[in-house]
């Protein structure tokens, strides 16, 4: 297998039940492949664009996107047990309010580039919300989970505060859109290979395997 780093873009949303669950069975599947090296890049989406920047209660949220409360109720059960065969909590009985997630993709836009990897913040945000029902429309809650994940709080409120990266968030998850990108999470292995769901850690594996000897066949073809 060539020492190549694979590229793995993970297009999702921090407020995805199965974006939550695919973070966690794709470090699963990194580990079933331990001789591919890979190099993880969160890619912004916007599950709900139509959530204004304070957020909206929940309950609001769930009747305008599923008809009633009750309705999701019934419906996330599933989401609820795969979340916990993971080793994940889903507390979704705690989320009091629905947020806009552009300042999240711009904290892990942040700890990608300055701190080298943004899965970190990425869990942070995810546990903040799904277990703990934290709401993320907070900026102070914001602020604290980027200390938490080594970025410095004053500057992560600043810049909170203004619209730095706003624009670039906005654009990349308009490009996941564009390119057909309708459902999350999706894996894109290599640059080459898609996968969309938050499929088994045995079937990301393969796709990895896959992905990374089409990578090796391209890095040592001779030069034409």
């Amino acid at each position: 297998m060539t020492n190549a780093v694979l590229p793995v873009t993970v297009v999702s949303d921090v407020v995805c039940p199965w974006c939550f669950i695919g973070k966690r069975r794709l470090e699963r599947a990194i580990a079933l492949v331990p001789d591919i090296p890979v190099a993880v890049i969160w890619h912004p989406y916007f599950l709900n664009p139509w959530i204004p920047p304070s957020g909206i209660g929940r309950d609001e949220y769930l009747t305008t996107k599923f008809g009633s409360v009750e309705r999701y109720h019934g419906i996330a059960e599933r989401v609820v047990a795969a979340a916990a065969a993971e080793g994940l909590v889903y507390a979704k009985d705690h989320i009091a309010r629905q947020p806009n997630t552009t300042d999240c993709h711009r904290l892990i836009h942040w700890a990608q580039v300055e701190l080298g990897d943004g899965a970190a913040m990425k869990q942070r945000l995810m546990e903040l919300y799904f277990a703990e029902g934290a709401d993320l429309s907070d900026r102070e809650v914001l602020v604290a989970a980027a200390a938490a994940c080594g970025l410095d709080a004053a500057t992560a409120r600043e810049r909170l505060a203004g619209d730095k990266d706003v624009a670039l968030i906005t654009r990349q998850a308009q490009s996941a859109q564009d390119s057909g990108i309708s459902g999350v999470p999706c894996f894109i292995f290599g640059e080459v290979l898609a996968v969309s769901g938050a499929q088994s850690p045995e079937y990301l594996a393969d796709a990895m395997t896959r992905a990374a000897s089409d990578l090796e066949r391209r890095t040592t073809q001779p030069a034409q």
